[in-house]
């Protein structure tokens, strides 16, 4: 005779697991809530630099400043002096152009020096390009100095090999004493020759924030979905 069946249910969690396991979801909500705000709160920044960095773009020049930080960057400017050809650097670049190298200048001006990247040469054209011997006025953007290197590439002074525009670095190393703490990417005015190119900055910035902040709060939704799946299933 056949015995009385036993159930094949798995047991269930019980209610310490379950307020554990809740108690785990609510602050994981939480945690992918915040971040999805910070984000949203990342993407309004975001649209004020860029919306600030046009209006800079687009603005009538204003004399350079002995110094200059971030919240300077790409504002248009125009400097004047001398510039030092006998200690220009060349640094690594890769450009609509192609591979060819920056080429920064010291600018002696009256009361201040400041290096400026007066644009790109390929490599074919690193010892034939202009370098103008009399007083200059140039125009350009305010850029902020690039310490170290590039990435997986570290600036050697020594060697003479540049891969990211360091001001305090080049100028150390050319002897140049004090000179202001950030360079000029200087436009587009006709060299003898056409070279070097100016005006080649990339004015570009990611905006993902908005994609971001929806990701994690969906993450904060299946969360919450499934601390009520669990608590469903712990009922039953």
């Amino acid at each position: 005779m056949a015995e009385a069946g036993v159930s094949g249910g798995r047991p269930g969690r019980s209610p310490l697991t379950l307020a554990i396991l809740t108690a785990i979801g609510v602050a994981l909500i939480a945690a992918f809530f915040s971040l999805g705000l910070w984000q949203l709160q990342r993407r309004v920044w975001k649209l004020n630099l860029i919306a600030t960095v046009e209006a800079r773009l687009h603005a009538p020049p204003v004399a350079a400043p002995p110094t200059a930080g971030a919240s300077d960057a790409y504002t248009r400017v125009t400097a004047e002096g001398r510039f030092r050809n006998d200690r220009e650097t060349y640094v690594q670049a890769v450009t609509e152009r192609g591979p060819g190298f920056w080429v920064l200048t010291p600018l002696v001006g009256p009361r201040f020096t400041v290096l400026v990247n007066r644009g790109f040469v390929p490599a074919e054209k690193r010892a034939d390009h202009s370098r103008p011997a009399g007083p200059i006025r140039i125009t350009g953007l305010i850029r902020v100095t690039e310490p170290g290197g590039a990435f997986l590439r570290t600036n050697d002074p020594v060697a003479d090999r540049w891969y990211s525009r360091d001001v305090a670095a080049i100028a150390k190393a050319r002897r140049l004493g004090t000179v202001s703490p950030y360079f000029i990417d200087a436009d587009r005015t006709p060299n003898p020759g056409g070279y070097p190119v100016g005006g080649l900055t990339v004015v570009a910035f990611r905006n993902s924030h908005l994609s971001y902040a929806l990701t994690w709060f969906a993450l904060a939704i299946l969360t919450a979905v499934g601390i009520v799946i669990l608590w469903r299933r712990g009922r039953e």
